[in-house]
């Protein structure tokens, strides 16, 4: 029994690293499969933490290192600039209104948002990373407890009508 839970864990944890799908699809899926929301919620949390510090030291360089090429670089290019506008928009509020920006881009689960994205653009807009990091931490650990709460919410209401 231990050993089936635990693979169902690391299952959660797995999903919660994917790109798009992230802490979004794994807490549902948690709560879904009757795991308890205690330990559900910290292991998504960290899946969805884990690829952050990458994201955030690669993409930049790969950005920048690819703008100069033949098929890739319009693209690249685009990406650059957009950031570099978004950031100049969001850094005239101050450095607070950039982090709260990011901490309720990631927080508030919509579709597109979400760690992989909100650390991507921190990285176009040249955040400091601990500013960033936190954001972002912050963020999911408001995006997870939405989803719990939403999660165990309609599995609730299911196990009413089911």
């Amino acid at each position: 029994m231990f050993w089936e839970t635990l693979g169902e864990y690391i299952w959660i944890f797995i999903i919660s690293m994917v790109p798009i799908v992230e802490l979004r699809g794994a807490i549902p899926a948690a709560a879904a499969m009757g795991l308890n929301p205690l330990i559900y919620y910290p292991v998504a949390v960290l899946g969805n933490m884990l690829p952050v510090p990458f994201i955030f030291l690669f993409a930049r360089k790969v950005l920048v290192w690819g703008a100069d090429k033949k098929i890739i670089g319009k693209p690249f290019t685009w990406i650059l600039e957009k950031g570099a506008k978004a950031g100049l928009k969001l850094q005239k509020n101050g450095s607070a209104g950039l982090f709260m920006g990011l901490l309720l881009f990631v927080g508030i689960p919509l579709p597109g948002t979400g760690a992989w994205t909100g650390t991507l653009a921190a990285s176009i807009l040249n955040m400091k990373f601990k500013h960033a990091s936190w954001a972002v931490m912050l963020g999911v650990l408001l995006a997870g407890i939405i989803m719990s709460v939403g999660s165990q919410a309609v599995v609730w209401i299911v196990g009413l009508f089911g």
